[in-house]
């Protein structure tokens, strides 16, 4: 593999305040310490000249610190694909940047790492590292090391999704599993024969809907319901996420199947949050994980109805890295009326909750509603690329979940999304005894 030589190193400030002290300790070692004052934010700066548009590189730079309580909060590296002044936060002419990934190598060690793309028509690369927020200890940079390597097996991998509902007020009188079995199957074989499929999303609970209490209709899985959905997947080499309310010993959950084209059961998706008013007390058990599988197409996570209330359960499915969220769903209660009397659904309400779901966690949401009206198919941009008003039997479209979308200042907004979060000051996210404004 070819390494990139280093052109040169410099170091930087935003202001002469807010300089850091810096020093070069010996040819790779780059030292910058605190200025004694909470303003300070610089340090070094590591540019590369020559890289080639199209090409992959892998980043990786080694630091040690003393004095520090947090790396994560007192650090920050980028990868900027371009010129970088040396007296300045922004860069010139807004650049596409990257931010690097740390990992704790050791009590007081960290290497800071990445696999990139090269832009198109870039030519230099400036790899840019900062302390920021502290008064006092110090970091060690060594020399970063820039490589070329082959490109992730998932980059340029589009993916065709298809959510299958049925028709509004198209499904059949049903009285058993077996109805339901029949009834979605051959949905599934419907657009499958008319599209090539890599994923498709069925409506929450649609093998056991209306057929029963749950208590009484809960299905083992696997099992000969399900293996109807797993011979459509291994005939059509697609993958079906399928929800029924499954059986587990003493237990009855509210779940979400992922069956793969090997007619394997990829994930087990149980409903965290059992809808209030009747679920929460129906004897049905709440799961206790938000799983992601890990497949060639992406990585597949789960919210089933009622959790989408919870903001928390999309933002588990990104933190476990998702790139799709399959939401299996009835009803939103915060995009029907707000007042009493029989619910009227407010499209504008649901696309603003599941939008800022896609954009917040930056997935691709997968929503498929019972009764189909508003069933869609979410980017993370947030732009809706399909959408079924009722009187579709199902919709479909095709999405690049690594698109690299990047916004006006240059920076990737997955990038954004997960680099500026800073998780020690959300104990009460996760504190049980907090109900916020219930108090």
């Amino acid at each position: 593999m070819k390494h990139l030589k280093l052109t040169t190193a410099e170091t930087w400030a935003p202001h002469a305040a807010a300089a850091p002290v810096s020093r070069q300790r010996d040819p790779d070692t780059f030292r910058a310490s605190g200025n004694g004052t909470r303003t300070c934010s610089g340090g070094w700066q590591f540019a590369f000249v020559g890289v080639e548009p199209g090409r992959y590189v892998s980043i990786s730079l080694d630091a040690e610190h003393e004095g520090i309580d947090s790396m994560r909060e007192a650090t920050l590296c980028s990868a900027v694909w371009g010129d970088v002044l040396t007296d300045s936060s922004r860069p010139h002419g807004t650049p596409d940047r990257n931010h690097l990934i740390p990992h704790e190598t050791g009590p007081s060690t960290v290497r800071l790492s990445r696999i990139l793309a090269v832009p198109d028509g870039v030519d230099r690369l400036t790899i840019r590292c900062t302390l920021r927020w502290v008064a006092k200890g110090h970091v060690d940079w060594q020399t970063p090391r820039v490589e070329y390597v082959a490109g992730p097996e998932r980059s340029g991998r589009s993916v065709s999704i298809a959510v299958v509902t049925g028709r509004h007020g198209g499904r059949p009188n049903v009285s058993s599993v077996q109805d339901n079995v029949e009834y979605y199957s051959a949905l599934c074989e419907g657009v499958c024969r008319e599209n090539d499929v890599d994923l498709i999303a069925l409506p929450e609970i649609a093998l056991t809907w209306g057929v029963g209490n749950a208590l009484d209709v809960a299905l083992s899985v696997p099992g000969p319901e399900t293996d109807v959905f797993a011979d459509i997947a291994e005939r059509h080499g697609t993958r079906i996420a399928l929800g029924t309310y499954e059986r587990d010993g003493d237990a009855c959950h509210n779940s979400l199947i992922l069956v793969g084209p090997d007619r394997a059961i990829e994930a087990r998706y149980r409903k965290v949050h059992l809808a209030s008013g009747g679920e929460n007390e129906s004897g049905l058990l709440p799961g206790d994980s938000f799983p992601v599988a890990g497949t060639e197409i992406g990585r597949i996570g789960f919210n089933i109805c009622m959790d989408s209330s919870a903001a928390e359960s999309a933002r588990m499915v990104g933190l476990n890295g998702a790139d799709f969220l399959v939401l299996s769903i009835m009803g939103d209660h915060r995009a029907d009326r707000l007042s009493p009397g029989s619910p009227i659904f407010n499209p504008d309400r649901w696309l603003a909750i599941q939008r800022t779901r896609a954009l917040d966690n930056q997935l691709c949401m997968v929503i498929a509603r019972n009764n189909a009206i508003g069933s869609c198919i979410i980017d993370r941009k947030g732009a809706v690329v399909a959408w079924n008003e009722g009187d579709r039997d199902w919709v479909t479209a095709t999405v690049d979940p690594r698109d690299g979308c990047r916004y006006w200042n240059g920076e990737e907004l997955r990038d954004v999304n997960w680099a500026q979060r800073r998780p020690h000051l959300y104990a009460q996210y996760t504190d049980p005894g907090n109900y916020g404004s219930l108090r």
